[in-house]
């Protein structure tokens, strides 16, 4: 199978997102690649967080940029998925890059702004992975097309939710305004949402640009098969060993 299998937010699906349980778990099962998503706190450390406050995954509410490191790693971010899990902390980037075994890639999300950037470089270049272990998406295209330009020999992504709400079906660009944003932008490609506006049309469109086509949340097995079928890259998906097992049977 030529598609890559990427793990939200690790293996998000039984362990909690963004954690090193959920990344550790993935890399145990196999996982080619795993998601995160970063944030910058208070004393400028990349933090691993999806929202930008706390309160979903440590049931207090705190706003991520207002919180020193010490602060954030005092908040239990396990307990609300299952009692197992209780004492995980959110992790920074540093810790995350220092679990990524060898020929694995680790998909970086930049959630806050570009504020953040000096201090991924920074995290990133003590890592001393290789360069084809990293990439970058990002929602906000003056951020991702930024980052594409600190880190050139890096993959860049740019996302796009197409019709993940009703409101964003209604503004969403078309792929031929997609695809130039891209290629203006000089990033690799597009990670879009999985919906009724990604068509094998959509697909084909962008993959005859010369672009990569990631694809999230994808958690249905024959919805997955159609997109290998359709030739997309890598998809997103909350169960990333028994989503490829589940392909393997096909």
């Amino acid at each position: 199978m030529n598609t890559k299998i990427i793990a939200h937010r690790g293996e998000s699906y039984d362990a909690p997102e963004n954690t090193l349980a959920s990344v550790n778990l993935a890399w145990e099962r196999g996982a080619e690649a795993v998601e995160i998503d970063v944030h910058l706190s208070k004393d400028n450390r990349v933090v691993v967080i999806h929202d930008p406050h706390t309160k979903r995954v440590a049931g207090i509410n705190k706003k991520v940029s207002r919180q020193t490191l010490e602060e954030l790693k005092e908040l239990d971010v396990g307990s609300w998925k299952n009692e197992k899990w209780k004492g995980e902390k959110i992790p920074t980037l540093q810790e995350v890059l220092e679990t990524i075994p060898t020929n694995k890639k680790l998909i970086i999300e930049i959630k806050s702004s570009r504020e953040i950037l000096p201090h991924l470089k920074n995290d990133i270049e003590n890592s001393k992975l290789e360069t084809n272990q990293i990439e970058f998406i990002s929602f906000d295209y003056l951020t991702i097309v930024e980052t594409k330009k600190l880190f050139p020999k890096n993959k860049a992504l740019y996302l796009a939710d197409l019709d993940y709400t009703w409101y964003t079906r209604l503004i969403s660009p078309s792929v031929n305004t997609l695809i130039k944003k891209v290629k203006l932008g000089k990033l690799d490609g597009l990670n879009v949402w999985a919906g009724k506006l990604l068509t094998e049309k959509f697909a084909q469109k962008v993959k005859s640009a010369g672009l990569f086509l990631y694809v999230w949340t994808v958690n249905n097995p024959v919805h997955a098969q159609k997109l290998t079928d359709w030739g997309i890259n890598a998809i997103t998906t909350d169960r990333a060993e028994w989503l490829k097992e589940q392909l393997n049977k096909y």
